[in-house]
């Protein structure tokens, strides 16, 4: 493999994503797959999850372990070891994405790569999320991979704005392009998120920080993702489709504290910080160099302040993959579980912690 990227403008002898910004140079003749002759069956249940520390990576994992799959795990190099990972089952390898010379051992013997992977907030968005990425993909074409499953965001192909959001978008493209068979699915937003956003914070009586947006979005658990994702793995009719997962409801930024409130009993101190202030430090971030990727991700704001309602129509998914839509966990009753489990936890901590009068 050989690969670079570049942001001028296409040249014909240039594998481009139609419609996208990003370009992608390819070599082409050292990226097409190599005929190898028959060797070793690879099995249909063995599958490398990228990104398996992740909110949803981990509950990937747990899925797909729980339904009987041979669980590679993709995980960088770190002081902490995903020790976690080895204990449920899975098996763990290292690499890196933006070292593409580590990834294609990762692959031997694979036959369903799930992308779950995002770069970390300190790092620039296009070091794991675009180049990363593409080497993985190119790799996984190279190396006969047999089916690519892609996490996207909703709604990426109509904000080219958002730096992430537009790689995303890229990205799908850049899959549809390789010929792999492929699922990609386009997600709103996860129900996990909230706890330490507003939960933790409202039961710790701390600042809970909101915008005045108008925004909404159709939060889902990330265990009904992961359930969903295999359900549409072992469908052949979600082959090359494009989904997207919603929640049952959209809600705004208010609607959500305000269920906290309810179910903590107690109100929030919500400091809330307007659009126009978010949008405003972008432009200033972009100023300087050393701080273009916090600009990169203050981009969100752009999307805060659109109206746009991060949410899709589930019926024809549902029907799809033969799922019942009151499977899906709606965000009153996961964050209605959440509080009643703490809540009982704090109480049995306040009890244990009465102490009788002590003489001496």
């Amino acid at each position: 493999l050989s690969w670079a990227t570049s942001c001028a403008r296409p040249h014909p002898a240039r594998a481009v994503s139609s419609g996208c910004r990003l370009v992608v140079t390819c070599n082409a003749q050292a990226a097409a797959p190599i005929s190898i002759g028959q060797g070793t069956p690879v099995r249909p249940t063995s599958v490398l999850v990228v990104g398996a520390t992740g909110t949803l990576g981990r509950q990937v994992v747990r899925r797909a372990l729980d339904e009987g799959y041979d669980v590679r795990c993709l995980v960088r190099p770190r002081p902490a070891p995903a020790d976690f990972l080895r204990d449920w089952g899975a098996t763990v390898v290292n690499a890196d994405l933006s070292k593409p010379e580590t990834i294609p051992a990762t692959l031997v013997g694979v036959h369903t790569v799930i992308d779950c992977a995002t770069g970390r907030p300190e790092e620039p968005i296009r070091t794991v999320d675009w180049e990363g990425k593409v080497a993985l993909i190119q790799c996984a074409k190279a190396m006969g991979i047999q089916k690519y499953v892609f996490y996207s965001i909703h709604n990426c192909d109509k904000h080219p704005e958002v730096p992430l959001m537009e790689i995303k978008y890229c990205t799908e493209r850049f899959i549809q392009d390789t010929g792999l068979d492929y699922t990609i699915i386009r997600l709103c937003g996860f129900m996990q998120g909230l706890i330490g956003q507003y939960a933790v914070p409202i039961l710790e009586e701390k600042s809970v920080w909101g915008t005045d947006a108008p925004t909404r979005i159709a939060y889902m658990d990330t265990q009904d993702v992961a359930r969903l994702t295999f359900v549409a793995l072992r469908n052949e009719k979600a082959s090359k489709k494009l989904l997207t997962f919603a929640g049952p409801r959209a809600w705004t930024t208010q609607e959500v504290i305000t269920l906290c409130e309810r179910l903590a009993g107690q109100d929030a101190n919500v400091t809330t910080v307007p659009v126009a202030v978010l949008r405003f430090t972008r432009q200033l971030t972009r100023f300087f160099q050393w701080t273009n990727d916090v600009a990169d991700r203050l981009a969100f704001s752009e999307v805060l302040s659109s109206d746009t309602v991060f949410s899709a129509p589930m019926n024809e998914t549902y029907q799809l993959l033969g799922v019942e839509a009151k499977d899906i966990l709606t965000l009153e009753k996961y964050l209605q579980d959440y509080f009643s489990n703490i809540l009982k936890k704090l109480k049995g901590l306040k009890a244990q912690s009465k102490q009788s009068d002590i003489y001496f």
